[in-house]
C-alpha cells in the first residue's frame, strides 16, 4: 500500500482508534502497522508469521471491531495502549534489524512524546538510545555483534544525546513508569566509553525498580544478566536457574543461561544450553552467533 504522511494531530486520532480497547493489544499492533505505518499485508502476516491470507481477515476483522464497537467517552485514557503498540513496532524493526520500521516507530513516537506526557517522552528516549547503536549490531558479513563488542565511536551520539536530554525532561515530572526506567537502563549503557566502565549495580537496581512497575519472567532475567554482570556468573547462573519453568519455552533464557555456564568454565554445560537456544530461534545473525558458541565449547 502506499503510505502518505498525516498531520501530526490525524496521526494520533489514528493510532488511539487502532488501539480501541475492543481489539486485542496483537490486532491493535497489526492494524497500527497496516495503517499508520504503511505496511502491505504480506508484510505484516510475515512479521508475525501467518500466511497473507489469514493476515487479511484479521485485518477485517479488527476494522470491522473498531467500526461496531461502542463509542468510548471522550476522556477514555488509552495512551498506555498507544505507547505499547509503538514500542512493540519498534522492537519488530530493531530486532529483525528491519530499519524502516524502527524510523517510523520513531516517527509516530515523536507525535505522542509532547509535554506533559512524561511515559511517552521516556519511550522515546529509548527508541533513540537503541537505535544509536543500529549501524554497530552487525558486522558486514550480517554477524550478530555483542554489546560488549561493538565500536562505541560509531553509535549515533546525537541521538544518544538527545535521548539524554528527553530523560532529563521526563525525569522533572517526577512520575516514573516502565519506559523512562527502561531509558535509563539503556542511557547507562550508552554513556559507557568501554564496556568496562557500564554501572552494572545501577542497572541491576534500575531492573528492580522496573520489577516493581511492571514485573514479568523477561524484566527477572534481564535482572539476573545485570547481577550477573555486577557480581559474577554465578550469582547470575542462581538467579536464571529460577526462571527455567517460567520461560524454559524462550531461547535468550538458554543464551543467557550458556553464557554465565561458558564464563564459569563449564563447557559441556554451556554447549547444551547454547544447543537448546538454537532450537529455538529462527532469526540468521542470532543462530550464526550461537552456533559458533556452540562450537566454541563443545570442541
Amino acid at each position: 500500500m502506499t503510505y502518505v504522511e498525516l498531520p501530526p494531530e490525524d496521526q494520533l486520532r489514528l493510532m488511539y482508534t487502532c488501539c480501541h480497547p475492543a481489539l486485542s493489544l496483537e490486532a491493535q499492533v497489526e492494524l497500527t502497522l497496516h495503517t499508520l505505518a504503511g505496511l502491505s499485508t504480506a508484510e505484516i502476516a510475515k512479521a508475525f508469521l501467518v500466511d497473507e491470507h489469514e493476515m487479511a481477515e484479521r485485518l477485517a476483522l479488527a476494522r470491522h471491531t473498531v467500526q461496531n464497537a461502542k463509542p468510548l467517552p471522550d476522556n477514555a485514557d488509552r495512551t498506555q495502549a498507544v505507547l505499547t503498540v509503538l514500542y512493540l513496532l519498534f522492537n519488530e524493526g530493531y530486532s529483525a534489524t528491519r530499519t524502516g520500521l524502527a524510523d517510523e516507530a520513531i516517527r509516530l513516537a515523536r507525535v505522542v512524546a509532547r509535554p506533559g506526557a512524561p511515559e511517552a517522552i521516556g519511550l522515546l528516549a529509548l527508541m533513540l538510545l537503541h537505535h544509536a547503536r543500529r549501524d554497530t549490531r552487525l558486522s558486514p558479513s550480517g554477524d550478530l555483534v555483542t554489546l560488549d563488542e561493538q565500536d562505541r565511536t560509531r553509535w549515533n551520539h546525537e541521538e544518544i544525546a538527545e535521548g539524554l536530554r528527553l530523560i532529563a525532561a521526563a525525569e522533572m515530572h517526577e512520575e516514573p513508569g516502565p519506559f523512562q526506567i527502561q531509558a535509563e537502563i539503556a542511557a547507562c549503557h550508552a554513556t559507557a566509553a568501554h564496556p568496562d566502565d557500564t554501572d552494572w549495580v545501577t542497572i541491576a537496581n534500575l531492573y528492580g525498580k522496573l520489577t516493581e512497575l511492571a514485573p514479568s519472567p523477561v524484566v527477572e532475567l534481564n535482572r539476573a544478566v545485570a547481577i550477573g554482570m555486577a557480581d559474577g556468573p554465578g550469582a547470575g547462573l542462581a538467579l536464571v536457574n529460577k526462571l527455567m519453568d517460567q520461560l524454559s519455552e524462550y531461547h535468550l533464557l538458554h543464551a543467557t543461561k550458556a553464557d554465565f555456564l561458558r564464563r564459569l568454565g563449564r563447557k559441556l554445560d554451556a554447549a547444551e544450553s547454547y544447543a537448546q537456544a538454537l532450537a529455538m530461534t529462527s532469526n540468521p545473525a542470532e543462530r550464526r552467533y550461537l552456533i559458533r558458541r556452540l562450537r566454541e565449547t563443545s570442541g
